[in-house]
Order: structure tokens, then C-alpha cells, then sequence
């Protein structure tokens, strides 16, 4: 099932608050105890405003981009809880593995995951079995990471897995929708190059600013 109202130029939203709270007018049908579970960093404000809006539970899943050794700007891949890894290019697997491997990015990636883990306090997996999960970020350009999470929550048996984001690129949507049960998107566009182009103010999220959010609801 797909949800998408929208249709227009960017900017749509001042900043991904007010992004959360136009996907909860899109899903009053949810309730506790469906968990809504943001990606870091970006997801979370998106994510905090939807579950304050429901009175739903928050918390997080942590993904990482994993980036080309030889031009650190270039994601070419992804990594996930579970021991799981997405490579931008399939046919390409073998070779971004051996570079990442070989410039030590790949476990810099694995470190920085498991930071954040620790550090957001994202859920035991075995909790969230036989659960409704919503999976919340704050755009979709290239799917990787969220490709990544969404085969890693599979593996946590949950009863439902659901996708709910303000903008993404109308063909990397349609890769991931098998993955799920229920997208809910704002504005799905061709060839988004930049999500925070749909924002006003898309700043960088600190720690700091992710753990205050994350205080304000339990998971």
C-alpha cells in the first residue's frame, strides 16, 4: 500500500518537524503499541514530531553509509545491526568490499554504528518481534540506507514493517516497496538529487540535539 498526497516544488516544509507532523495527518489509523523507529540523525526530528503527534513510542535504528576510499563524498554503501551490508552497485559488490576493507572505512562504518547503537540506546532486536514498526527518515535519495535497515528489521520477525518518509526519489521507492507493508510518502519525485532541497532549514543534527529529542518519548 502506498500513501502519497503530494505533488509539488520543493521547499514543502520549513524543516522536518513540521515534515513529521504532515505524516501523522496521514496515519491516525496508527497507535501504541506501534513503534515509530527513526534513522540517525536526520530521521529523528521527523520521526519525534509524528510520535508526539500519535502518541506513539519512539526510538532508533542505526545505519551508516559506507564510503568510496578514494573520494570520501561518494557513499557506495551501507551497513546495518544483524551484520548487515548494501553495496550501491550489486555487480560491484566484491570490489567495494575489498577497497572498503583495504582503506579501513568499512570498519570505521562498523565502529561508528556501533557507537550509535550504544549511545541512542536503539532497541534489542528480540523486543521488537511481532511489533508494528514504522520506519521514519527524512528523504530517500539513494535507498542505501534505508535498504540496509529495512533488511535488517526483517530479521527481527516484526508483525508488521512499514515505511513513512516526507520526500524520496520516485524510482528508489519503488525498489524498496517490496521490503515492506506500507509506504506513506509526502512528495515522491523523479531523480531527487538533494532531500534537503525540500526543507527551509535542513541542519546538521548534533548528538546533543538527537538525544533530547529521543528524552522526550518512551520506547
Amino acid at each position: 500500500m502506498l500513501d502519497t498526497p503530494v505533488g509539488e516544488s520543493p521547499p514543502l516544509w520549513s524543516d522536518r518537524h513540521q515534515a513529521g507532523l504532515a505524516l501523522a495527518a496521514l496515519r491516525p489509523d496508527l497507535h501504541p503499541p506501534a513503534l515509530v523507529l527513526a534513522l540517525p540523525r536526520g530521521g529523528v526530528p521527523v520521526a519525534a514530531a509524528m510520535a508526539d503527534q500519535l502518541g506513539l513510542p519512539l526510538a532508533t535504528w542505526s545505519v551508516r553509509k559506507v564510503v568510496d576510499p578514494a573520494n570520501p563524498e561518494v557513499a557506495i554503501g551501507a551497513v546495518a545491526p544483524g551484520g548487515v551490508t548494501v553495496w550501491r552497485d550489486g555487480g560491484a559488490e566484491a570490489l567495494h568490499e575489498r577497497a572498503a576493507r583495504r582503506g579501513g572505512w568499512l570498519v570505521d562504518q562498523q565502529a561508528e554504528l556501533a557507537r550509535r547503537q550504544v549511545l541512542y540506546g536503539d532497541p534489542d532486536p528480540a523486543g521488537l518481534k511481532g511489533r508494528l514498526l514504522v520506519v521514519v527518515d527524512d528523504g530517500i535519495a539513494t535507498g542505501m540506507t534505508l535498504r540496509a535497515a529495512l533488511l535488517s528489521l526483517q530479521r527481527c520477525a516484526p508483525a508488521s514493517l512499514q515505511l513513512a518518509v516526507p520526500v524520496a526519489d520516485r524510482q528508489v521507492l519503488a525498489s524498496l516497496a517490496p521490503l515492506v507493508e506500507r509506504i506513506t510518502v509526502l512528495a515522491a519525485v523523479r531523480r531527487l538529487t538533494a532531500v534537503g532541497l525540500w526543507y527551509r532549514r535542513f541542519e546538521q543534527l548534533s548528538d546533543g540535539e538527537v538525544l533530547a529529542l529521543l528524552a522526550r518519548r518512551p520506547a
